[in-house]
């Protein structure tokens, strides 16, 4: 009997609890103040997107790229613009 008195006596107390629950207003949407500063840092992101596609425009396509010359050379070929382009960056400016 006692165990029984012990279930109803549980299970009134969480019809009353869900009936609290229920009865009580939702909270208002609050704000985060860290949304807008998301929201700026996705439209920058668009913006590099779009930044990158107009650059890789520019590029060769590996199935365009001429399979007929050695790898050597072309590998050559990347180490001498590599070394021109450090050179060139080493440069002090107006000299």
């Amino acid at each position: 009997m006692r165990a029984r008195t012990a279930w109803l006596a549980g299970a009134a107390g969480a019809a009353i609890a869900v009936y609290r629950r229920m009865r009580r207003p939702a909270p208002a949407p609050v704000e985060d103040p860290r949304a807008e500063d998301l929201r700026r840092k996705l439209d920058e992101s668009r913006a590099v997107v779009d930044e990158r596609e107009e650059f890789e425009a520019g590029e060769t396509p590996v199935d365009q790229a001429d399979p007929d010359a050695p790898v050597d050379d072309r590998r050559q070929a990347v180490h001498e613009r590599g070394k021109a382009a450090a050179e060139h960056m080493r440069r002090k400016p107006g000299s």
